[in-house]
């Protein structure tokens, strides 16, 4: 089931900080007056100009290249219908993120208030000069049809109405590898598609370009079969009209080899899966719900291959597999349309994809161990990397091979270089991490669960099913937090420490034989079992839950010693670290020791680069290690310089499969071409840094903050490295999406501590 979505917490998401989901960010310095001079009057007339004699210029001094418009009236909005354009608005913004987060693509979605068919062409033909693209969704059939049809023929940009066709790709690639498995040829096949509006229409048309004969094809809407005898059909029904003598969707299916419903939840029976064909293939993409129940349709037909819209189920008919990746193939060529080759380029490009061997990244993903072209396995997962590298590729070569390139593209080595670049791992890391902890949720334990922060992420944790929260605090305060809140969350194990006799005492005792010859004594255990950090560190010791998160109202040093005290470190670990993981537009990185030695000496700095090198292959990276310092190789002497030095020398020693260099000054260690120049004998200069070692405390400590407050980086962490068990220390006042991100590390942290591959 998909999480459940509280009215209110969708309100106040779309409403936090700054209201909606998008903004404009400036690409150049913009820091001096002759910045500003060349941004605006009078540098801005140069590119003007330019442009002026050459309209095709615009691409090259503009935004236009990597613009598309996301264009609706609100006439069909999702499940809503016709709601308005100001109420499609949060869509609209919806599908611009999608744009930027899977293929790198600018948007402005763009709300028209105008039903007239003609006179919304009319203004949409208008925005020519601004976007690359257009993106036109929502928009209720028949109006659609002529809509796109005439913008295409008028207009020199790529458009794509994503309702009618990016079902229809995905579906059409689902088919041929579902077609594939049955041994069944498409021009052989009785298919039936249950619904006939834009969609219905776009997915039946791509089915005959792939060779589904007319004859075969079946089209029902809610008033039954279409047919030629049906009276007052409308041309776009008339033309998938059935000369078969049959009326109702229960003749249609008998004996048919494949099922597509674009219709409404349970309009498919159990007798009438039972009445198709052998190995039917069923693609019941309703949603929220689909025609036929995912489970009911399997139990009913154990020959089926089942296809949905919804995520918790395999092959997902998903469009973000389609209109991110097109339009990114599109716009890199420069093509004035996207016509039926690009479609079919998407569609083939998309089935054979499934076929390859999956990567590892995938696997994590989605917490399975076992991921092949199969029944489960049509179409390739959303997170999949693959994606951008292989459909847009696709798509632009498609484009240049039908003639309507403007910018063919001649390195396609390097232009694959250039998607991977604009996406980015991060992008997509911290759904990555979500999504592996959803596999197989831990206890988490909350120390601070009288804090309504910390209550807001459980609710999230608990929906969501990343993990099982364990609240610890007072129970009267907590139950009255979240009846104050609407919190549910009634289900959630609350444990009150100062309710809890037995437990505590326990814990006390167990306490006191670990630090009875530190000093402690059994009065001073039964104090220290009164710090809730305490007491969930004692929980996780004896695997009453599986993970410690705190630290949001506490400085660090007080909330990690506790269990630094009680859980102790891994094995072979002489020294615990902190490393945040710190993103921004430019990719993702991770800086160590941000939080834990204040001044590490040369071991003690080679101890930090094994527990950092660890820590980024736990993300699934490969670490490529810098230990920086105020010198490059030796240009400057000090304490500071020939200490990193030598912990890089051991380092190299006791871990050489790492990629390791210092000591070096940390924008040397980013600047590839520098050290090629000049520092051609570095580890570093194929690639740069991605990991960032420091050399003290402050020095670490000044960076990161420094970034995230005016270098517009986001930053996860500190994630604790090195501990028996694990343990994450929140950031002091950490946002409700940071405890909830730092939670699903703990969870996936705990899965590998199973396997005794962890942090």
């Amino acid at each position: 089931m998909s999480a459940k979505i509280r009215k209110q917490d969708a309100l106040n998401y779309h409403t936090q900080g700054q209201p909606g989901k998008i903004e404009v960010v400036p690409t150049k310095m913009l820091s001096t007056q002759h910045d500003l001079a060349l941004a605006y009057s009078p540098g801005v007339a140069e590119p003007c100009k330019e442009i002026a004699v050459n309209k095709e210029d615009v691409y090259k001094y503009t935004s236009k290249g990597n613009l598309v418009a996301v264009i609706s009236n609100g006439t069909a909005v999702l499940g809503l219908g016709d709601i308005g354009p100001e109420a499609s608005k949060p869509v609209m913004e919806g599908k611009a993120v999608l744009f930027k987060k899977y293929a790198g693509i600018d948007s402005f979605d763009i709300e028209i208030d105008e039903k007239d068919p003609d006179a919304f062409i009319k203004i949409v033909k208008s925005l020519e000069p601004t976007f690359g693209g257009i993106n036109l969704e929502d928009i209720k059939a028949p109006e659609c049809f002529k809509i796109e049809t005439e913008l295409r023929e008028m207009m020199n940009i790529p458009i794509m109405h994503d309702d009618q066709h990016g079902t229809a790709i995905i579906s059409s690639a689902a088919l041929l590898s579902a077609l594939e498995i049955v041994g069944k040829k498409i021009d052989e096949i009785i298919l039936v598609v249950n619904g006939a509006g834009a969609a219905a229409v776009s997915c039946t048309k791509l089915y005959y370009a792939l060779g589904l004969k007319k004859e075969n094809l079946i089209m029902c809407d809610s008033k039954g079969v279409i047919n030629l005898e049906r009276e007052n059909l409308d041309a776009s029904k008339k033309e998938f009209a059935t000369t078969r003598k049959i009326k109702t969707l229960q003749e249609a299916v008998k004996g048919a080899d494949v099922f597509v419903g674009l219709s409404v939840a349970d309009s498919l029976t159990p007798d009438d899966v039972l009445a198709m064909a052998k190995d039917p293939i069923v693609f019941a993409l309703a949603n929220p719900n689909p025609e036929i129940a995912y489970d009911l349709a399997k139990k009913t037909r154990p020959d089926i291959i089942m296809g949905t819209g919804r995520s918790d189920h395999p092959n997902q008919i998903n469009n973000v597999l389609g209109f991110p990746y097109i339009f990114r193939g599109a716009l890199d060529v420069r093509a004035t349309e996207i016509n039926e080759a690009m479609k079919l380029a998407a569609v083939r490009s998309l089935a054979e994809l499934a076929k390859e061997p999956v990567p590892e990244v995938v696997f994590q993903a989605y917490g399975i161990d076992r991921i092949e072209f199969g029944k489960d396995y049509l179409i390739p997962k959303p997170l999949d990397p693959r994606l951008i590298t292989t459909v847009s590729p696709a798509v632009a070569k498609a484009a240049m091979d039908s003639g309507i390139a403007k910018n063919p593209i001649t390195d396609w080595a390097a232009y694959e270089q250039q998607l991977l670049k604009r996406i980015g791992i991060d992008q997509k890391l911290t759904s990555r991490i979500i999504d592996i902890a959803k596999q197989k949720p831990k206890q988490i334990v909350f120390a601070e669960a009288d804090h309504l922060k910390i209550l807001k992420a459980a609710q999230i944790l608990h929906d969501e099913k990343i993990a099982f929260p364990i609240l610890l605090g007072s129970r009267e305060v907590i139950e009255k937090l979240c009846a104050e809140n609407n919190l549910e969350l009634g289900e959630c194990k609350i444990v009150d420490p100062s309710a809890e006799k037995e437990l505590t005492e326990r814990y006390a005792k167990a306490y006191y034989q670990k630090r009875q010859r530190k000093g402690v004594t059994m009065k001073d255990a039964e104090r220290v079992m009164r710090d809730r950090n305490a007491f969930g560190a004692m929980m996780v010791e004896f695997g009453e839950a599986d993970a410690l998160v705190s630290g949001l109202t506490k400085d660090y040093p007080k909330t990690i010693l506790p269990s630094l005290q009680i859980i102790g470190m891994a094995d072979g670990v002489k020294r615990v670290a902190g490393m945040y993981i710190i993103m921004n537009k430019k990719g993702i990185f991770f800086f160590a020791d941000c939080t834990v030695n204040r001044d590490p000496n040369t071991e003690e700095l080679v101890e930090i680069i094994g527990l950092a090198g660890r820590g980024v292959k736990f993300f699934d990276m490969e670490p490529r290690v810098a230990v920086l310092s105020y010198s490059n190789f030796g240009s400057s002497k000090g304490e500071i310089p020939e200490k990193t030095s030598e912990a890089v020398k051991i380092a190299k020693k006791k871990f050489p499969d790492l990629i390791l260099d210092g000591e070096i000054q940390a924008n040397v260690a980013f600047d590839v071409e520098l050290q090629r120049e000049i520092y051609p004998f570095s580890a570093l200069a194929e690639k740069g840094a991605n990991t960032l070692i420091f050399p003290n405390l402050s020095s670490a400590n000044i960076a990161y903050k420094l970034l995230m407050e005016i270098g517009g980086a986001e930053a996860i962490g500190p994630i604790l490295l090195g501990m028996k068990k694990p343990v994450h220390i929140l950031q002091l006042g950490s946002s409700i999406r940071e405890i909830v991100n730092m939670a699903a590390i703990a969870v996936v942290d705990a899965q590998l501590h199973e396997k005794n591959d962890h942090l």
